[in-house]
């Protein structure tokens, strides 16, 4: 019966994830959100009675229901935020989906994971910048996760040099995994599933709506370690997934292009006003993101085996262990503890090599 309540969350119009969230963890379970008495609802901080409004809780769960058949006829996965396999770091953006849709058989929290994205009209050194990226990145030992889009263009060329590369790759959708858009790009779906996922917050029943093509970009962003703009116009949905990436403190980065060049405007742009950094090959991207000889083990340095943890370490270790890697923000969250205590216990930690630290200040333990 939960899994009727996870998916209902999808139908619930104009709450967002945020409020959803928050009330969830008010009652304690997904089932709260459907059982609490709307009065006590109410009494949640930042809950009003607008959102007590739109909480069409019976429907919800009636669309649901037949939801539900859908995805066990068409083998379908459901990921939910509480849950160990949804995208770790997804999940430490606040506006991340509560439940997500999938068909594949990949991991989502791998070591690395980089978005790719640009313009839908990629020209001939764009596509050659990123065969040549997605190529340079198979060949390191830690073979990094490849997130697009499935659009034409940048887009399109990410996932097919992902799989000729032998690349897992994730395409996230801005509709239900009932359809696909543009339908040409089918047959490389099923491709990506076999090597990958298809990945989408949206049912079955959702209706194709360009907005929704800019909400998973939020996706593609949080999913990844940093985002990778091969080429962009003036104004793009890629523009877009670089200020999210930013929003949500992770590394952008953007190929220089002749002034002349109309796609490569944007990134040009991005360079210039400092949001993001200017890449060339792959070695910018390993150096700013700390992947140089990262698989090396430092000359003369022991982990200790045996560390005597205070209960407060406990705590955070204990949160790492359950869900695998870990944003320092929802540490503090987690824990209730201020941000500066967070960050002196962590570093203690990683001092003492119990953990270690990744990219976009996000923490694993050491294994």
């Amino acid at each position: 019966m939960e899994d009727i309540y996870k998916i209902a969350i999808s139908f619930l119009d104009g709450i967002g994830p945020v409020n959803t969230k928050k009330v969830i963890a008010y009652t304690g379970s997904v089932e709260g959100l459907f059982k609490e008495k709307k009065q006590n609802l109410l009494k949640i901080p930042g809950i009003g009675k607008s959102f007590i409004d739109k909480l069409d809780r019976e429907s919800s769960i009636q669309l649901a229901e037949e939801e539900l058949k859908f995805i066990s006829d068409n083998h379908i996965k459901v990921s939910f935020y509480l849950e160990k396999d949804y995208p770790q770091r997804l999940l430490n953006c606040a506006d991340s989906p509560c439940t997500l849709y999938y068909k594949g058989n990949t991991d989502f929290n791998v070591e690395r994971a980089i978005s790719i994205v640009g313009t839908r009209n990629a020209s001939d050194y764009g596509r050659e910048i990123c065969n040549k990226l997605i190529q340079d990145l198979s060949e390191k030992e830690s073979k990094p996760l490849i997130i697009s889009g499935l659009a034409y263009g940048v887009d399109i060329c990410a996932h097919k040099a992902a799989l000729r590369n032998q690349l897992k790759t994730v395409a996230a959708i801005g509709h239900g995994l009932h359809t696909m858009y543009p339908s040409q790009h089918k047959r490389y779906a099923e491709e990506i599933i076999n090597q990958g996922a298809l990945i989408s917050e949206f049912t079955s029943k959702s209706k194709f709506d360009p907005k929704n093509f800019v909400r998973r970009n939020r996706i593609i962003a949080g999913m990844a370690d940093a985002t990778i703009v091969i080429e962009s116009a003036a104004k793009g949905g890629s523009l877009v997934t670089a200020d999210i990436a930013n929003s949500y403190n992770r590394d952008v980065f953007a190929f220089p292009g002749r002034t002349s060049d109309k796609s490569s405007i944007g990134c040009n742009k991005l360079i210039k006003t400092n949001q993001a950094h200017l890449i060339e090959s792959i070695s910018d991207l390993e150096y700013i993101l700390g992947w140089e000889n990262q698989s090396e083990k430092p000359k003369n340095v022991q982990t200790k085996l045996f560390v005597e943890l205070s209960p407060d370490e406990e705590a955070l270790v204990q949160i790492l262990k359950e869900a695998g890697s870990v944003a320092i923000d929802r540490i503090s969250f987690k824990t209730s503890f201020p941000m500066s205590k967070v960050s002196s216990l962590l570093l203690k930690l990683e001092f003492n090599g119990v953990i270690k630290s990744l990219p976009g200040k996000i923490y694993s333990l050491n294994t």
